[in-house]
Order: structure tokens, then sequence, then C-alpha cells
């Protein structure tokens, strides 16, 4: 018996690492979500990270996305402190010349709602201004859009 399994590893975590991810987002786009369902959405996201996080072509910018995505479930979830600590990797992850602005910006978003959730509404009105600072160095007019309208949402 060999220790290497007769599959391609990194085709698997990217598979894995893509299919997690979007089957997460399913859930965090349903507006009403069972128990059983807020579960599945977690264990997915938490396993998307994982998974691009053994990928050898792992980048910042996959980690910042990962992150976010936990901190965005947790958010949904209610549990302030856990979407703070993953908003916060996230922002680790994100900041940097090399990283575009888009990956700092929703950053910043994460680490918004996180506060909302928490009822620090000092935080998150600071989190939101740097967010809103941060968009205007995007290029992509699309991303911009798509981030002023999350960023409305915060509140």
């Amino acid at each position: 018996m060999t220790d290497q399994p007769a599959i391609d590893l990194q085709a698997a975590h990217r598979h894995f690492a893509v299919e997690c991810f979007n089957r997460a987002w399913d859930y965090i786009d349903k507006p009403q979500r069972t128990q059983e369902e807020d579960e599945e959405m977690l264990r997915l996201a938490l396993v998307s990270l994982w998974h691009w996080t053994q990928r050898a072509d792992c980048a910042a910018t996959h980690r910042s996305v990962g992150y976010w995505q936990v901190a965005r479930v947790y958010a949904l979830l209610g549990q302030a402190g856990n979407a703070r600590r993953y908003a916060q990797l996230c922002l680790q992850v994100s900041q940097g010349d090399s990283i575009p602005p888009f990956y700092l910006a929703y950053a910043y978003e994460a680490l918004a709602r996180a506060e909302m959730v928490a009822g620090e509404r000092e935080a998150m009105a600071g989190y939101l201004q740097q967010a809103r600072l941060v968009a205007e160095r995007m290029r992509d007019p699309e991303a911009k859009q798509m981030l002023i309208k999350d960023l409305e949402t915060i509140g």
C-alpha cells in the first residue's frame, strides 16, 4: 500500500475548493435556512478554505476570499467573535502593494459586518469608512458597484 492515492491531489483540492465555495454561497444567498443548512453552510465554507490552503498555487488572494467567506458565514450565524477572527485573517492577507484593492475593501466589509453582528456601531462605522476609502482605488466599476451594494446591507 502506498502513501499517495492514485489521484491528482492538486486537481482534487482545486475541485473541492471551488465546489464547496459555490455550495456555501448557495446557502448564503438563501433567504431562510434551517439549522441543518446553517451547519452545512459553515462546514462547506471551512472545507473550501482548507482545500485552497492545500494547493501549491494558493495565493494571498485565495486565502483572502476564503477567510472572507468564512467570516460572512459566521456573521450570518450571529457569531460575532468568529466572524471577527476570520475577518481579521482576511485583512492580514489582503494588505500589501501586490494585492488588488478589491481584497482589502472586502476585508473591511467583513470586519464591518462582524462589528454589526456584535452591536459595535462605532467600530462598524469605522470599517465601513475604510472600505469606502479603499473602494475609491478600485478600477473595475462592476466590482466597485458590487462592493458598494454589499456595504449598503450593513447597518
